[in-house]
């Protein structure tokens, strides 16, 4: 009888984005991938983040004016988030990746408008749900508060659950209200993949931003269409407007969290080059990580299998940062551009950066024309637009 030989442990463990390299972070940071100019910051830009939840994250120090509880018929407004939960982590994505310094990344993994000053305004219920009531809720809020607040950019990466191409519809009437008091508003155009848009991306004013993935590369030949929703709105125009980043992105893990505490353990064995370094950490982590005792005295390939399979399943890039992909990225990647924008020229319309925008996006020629919009985000042609921009 010929005895099996034992599959060999194939040290190091691996992340599963493209082009990762053992041993070096190479997940490239969204100033980089967009070529965002590191002169506008969004300085004295106000920003609101409509979103299922947040945290205070440390990315965000000093520049939370406000955190507002839109979730029932009580709007509470607060001076910081009071309360997390699994939903906090949504918002906190799209906040941190538009806005976030970079502190806990030593400043590798920063944001475009690192300078904005931020209002979150969470619209998930108690239930853990997203109801376009409770959008609408928070929209409305920012409309009611703009003589109190200079608000001149929100971000909405959630929307409705049901099609409507309807002009009258109330998250249709309220990004038109916005729109006419100058307010910039940047909405995601959904993950469907089909010609199906939910209010209130479909709505016309809005700068609704759909995706592509550059594969980790800033070589343009690799990138492809995002599986982004598409589709034409009631007054004819065709949604998205503008694609932007929306796959492999760096996003911070919400802080104190079970996710972070075994994304911290499984972070640690990329580092590892044979099973005498692994256990220690298995050891450490053995409740944590849901391991028997026999488990972490002999790693088997099925257990360095099963490992591996969690570092693939948990997206992780190290310790503190997971890579995230979705319009939900795409949208507050480009409301930090339009943030810089306005800090370069505060006199712009929403009508104005809509202009920019598109104007100086660059479409690609092997997307499909009717789900890029305008094209391809470019980040320093629209700053530099806004910036020369003369004011009639």
């Amino acid at each position: 009888m010929t005895l099996k030989t034992p599959m060999k442990l194939n040290f190091p463990f691996r992340s599963n984005y493209p082009n990762y390299e053992t041993g070096q972070v190479t997940l490239l940071p969204t100033p980089q991938r967009i070529g965002a100019l590191p002169d506008f910051t969004g300085r004295g830009v106000q920003m609101a983040f409509i979103d299922s939840g947040f945290s205070n994250h440390p990315d965000l120090t000093g520049r939370v004016k406000m955190h507002v509880d839109a979730s029932t018929r009580h709007i509470l407004e607060q001076d910081s988030v009071k309360q997390t939960n699994g939903m906090s982590w949504h918002g906190q994505m799209t906040s941190v990746i538009a806005t976030g310094d970079g502190r806990t990344s030593n400043g590798y993994f920063k944001g475009i408008a690192t300078d904005a000053e931020l209002f979150l305004i969470k619209v998930s219920t108690p239930d853990f749900r997203i109801k376009e009531r409770d959008i609408l809720r928070g929209l409305q809020w920012i409309f009611d508060s703009h003589h109190r607040h200079n608000i001149r950019v929100v971000n909405v990466s959630v929307g409705g659950d049901d099609y409507s191409n309807d002009r009258n519809h109330f998250l249709h009437r309220i990004v038109h209200k916005l729109h006419e008091i100058g307010i910039v508003v940047v909405i995601a155009a959904g993950n469907s993949g089909r010609d199906f848009l939910v209010p209130p991306a479909s709505a016309p004013e809005a700068i609704t931003v759909g995706g592509y993935d550059d594969q980790n590369l800033l070589d343009q030949d690799n990138w492809t269409l995002y599986h982004h929703s598409y589709g034409t709105v009631y007054d004819g125009s065709q949604k998205p407007n503008i694609i932007s980043p929306a796959n492999w992105i760096a996003s911070p893990l919400l802080p104190d969290s079970p996710t972070e505490t075994e994304i911290g353990y499984l972070a640690r064995m990329l580092d590892v080059q044979s099973a005498d370094e692994l256990k220690p950490i298995l050891q450490e982590g053995r409740e944590t990580l849901g391991l028997t005792d026999t488990e972490v005295q002999t790693v088997t390939f099925q257990l360095f299998s099963d490992l591996q399979e969690r570092i693939y399943h948990h997206k992780v890039i190290d310790g503190k940062h997971q890579h995230v992909d979705g319009t939900s990225v795409a949208a507050p990647i480009t409301a930090a551009v339009i943030a810089q924008m306005l800090e370069a020229n505060p006199k712009l319309t929403p009508q104005q950066v809509y202009n920019i925008l598109t104007d100086t996006a660059k479409p690609k020629n092997n997307f499909d024309s009717h789900r890029q919009g305008a094209g391809l985000l470019d980040a320093p042609a629209a700053v530099l637009a806004a910036k020369q921009f003369v004011i009639a």
